[in-house]
């Protein structure tokens, strides 16, 4: 019951904004997303104390066809669901300096996808993963449209497009699959993982889920809907779609992916390995051309997104470790990153590189933080991003040492435009509107002093989410080994 909770509080926290009468619908929004997270570090006391009983719920929902609500949690689902439940209150704090119409349809939206984030991550049922899947999609649709850029009706309808095209692809493969499970067919992810598949079979079925996954991460060469639409979309736009929703894809390469098409992925692994690496350094080389700091962010999201997909088909415990602490970090660094592009927005009324510099004359504080953050992307020692890229490199490694060699050019690349866009923003020449960058205000001071820490304490000590992940991962590797 207690993982139900996290799916049906943010829907009904959702609808309490639209009570009648003027309510201080931002407090509100804020209060219940910390509800929300006060319930998952409760589930990650149970899970740690081994009581998980509670974090499993199963009903029937489609007998005849076998589909079940089901949903529980485990290591992977557990710190996934943290993740997304401890970065939406940070969200919403972000959001307190920007005055966006129609408040009580922004915050629900925000909550309709933090429900069908949590159930993503839970889902025990391939069909119910599905219709999580999908209604994941929406409420991000709507909030691109309605708050996005200028170019916000043709970007976020390519974007629309492209993952919607995925998914219908995924539940092809879903439905093909559920037609070859044993006994009376059923979606139960138990059973789909024991469907009767040839290696033919999996050899093609790999390519309609991984497309899906792929689209959504995104991979390269299915990227191009990414850069746009993280461009334009509003700043907690942004932030849900990088933070946690590409998550979406690399969870369902571990979760789905691996176990339920080993086969498959042996035969196609190091095609996926090759498009990951060769996506870093494309989207690499492209950071470092960019103007716009915020597309630049977006194209780096892409290469470390690479690395974590290329660890995933390493098939090693080291670097699935590696992947599932990395996308906790880079959820976290990446909201922090794309948050001080908006106070650089809505201050300097622009992002071009070339029009900023000197910041850190007006702003010792936003400075101080500011390079925390980008030093946990770049992955300093001591700080979160290193862990996982320590773990990722080293577990490539272990596939190819050639394949780690590249791979490991993220980590110069991401120093070089990291580090040269800090320099054009905070240091150089003074600009004449630098007296318009004025302090933090207390929201802001907030959002980025949590950020820092997280990226402290867990690149200082990340063995509690080793400890947590450790089980799960390897129960994902015991499905995908009988191949070998």
């Amino acid at each position: 019951m207690l993982t139900l909770s996290l799916i049906i509080l943010p829907l009904l926290a959702a609808l309490l904004l639209f009570l009648p009468g003027k309510i201080p619908i931002r407090i509100i929004a804020l209060i219940n997303s910390l509800l929300i997270l006060g319930i998952t570090v409760y589930a990650v006391v149970l899970f740690i104390a081994d009581n998980t009983e509670s974090l499993s719920f199963s009903i029937p929902w489609i007998k005849n066809l076998g589909i079940s609500f089901a949903i529980g949690m485990d290591g992977i689902s557990l710190l996934l669901v943290a993740m997304t439940n401890f970065l939406l209150p940070l969200i919403i704090l972000s959001s307190f300096r920007n005055e966006y119409p129609n408040q009580k349809l922004f915050y629900a939206l925000i909550f309709l996808m933090q429900a069908a984030l949590n159930g993503v991550f839970t889902a025990l049922d391939g069909f119910l993963f599905y219709i999580f899947w999908e209604l994941a999609l929406i409420p991000i649709y709507f909030i691109c449209m309605l708050w996005g850029g200028s170019d916000r009706i043709r970007i976020t309808l390519k974007f629309f497009i492209y993952t919607l095209a995925g998914s219908l692809l995924m539940l092809v493969g879903l439905i093909y699959v559920y037609l070859h499970t044993p006994g009376e067919h059923s979606f139960a992810i138990e059973n789909l993982y024991n469907a009767n598949l040839t290696d033919t079979e999996q050899g093609w079925l790999f390519w309609l889920f991984f497309l899906a996954f792929a689209v959504k991460i995104p991979i390269f060469p299915f990227h191009t809907w990414q850069p746009d639409t993280y461009t334009d979309a509003p700043a907690e736009g942004t932030m849900l779609l990088s933070g946690i929703m590409l998550k979406m894809g690399t969870y369902g390469l571990l979760r789905w992916l691996l176990p339920l098409l080993p086969a498959g992925v042996d035969h196609w692994k190091n095609v996926a390995i090759v498009l990951s690496v060769t996506g870093i350094i494309y989207a690499s080389l492209m950071a470092l051309t960019q103007k716009d700091y915020k597309r630049l962010l977006a194209y780096s999201s892409i290469a470390h997104i690479g690395l974590i997909s290329a660890g995933i088909f390493s098939l090693n415990i080291i670097a699935l470790e590696g992947s599932l602490i990395q996308m906790i970090a880079h959820g976290v660094n990446v909201i922090g990153l794309f948050f001080i592009a908006e106070i650089i927005q809505r201050r300097m009324k622009t992002r071009q590189l070339n029009q900023l510099g000197g910041i850190a004359n007006n702003a010792p504080l936003f400075t101080i933080l500011f390079v925390m953050i980008m030093l946990g992307s770049v992955a300093l020692p001591l700080t979160n991003g290193f862990v996982g890229e320590f773990l990722l490199l080293n577990g490539i490694y272990q596939y190819n040492a050639w394949v780690a060699a590249v791979a490991g050019l993220t980590v110069i690349f991401g120093a070089v435009y990291m580090l040269r866009s800090y320099q054009q923003i905070m240091l150089g020449e003074p600009q004449e509107r630098n007296h318009e960058f004025t302090g933090l205000h207390q929201s802001e001071k907030i959002v980025l002093i949590v950020i820092t820490s997280v990226i402290i304490i867990t690149g200082i000590y990340p063995k509690p989410i080793l400890d947590i992940a450790g089980p799960a991962l390897e129960n994902i590797l015991n499905h995908v080994k009988p191949v070998y």
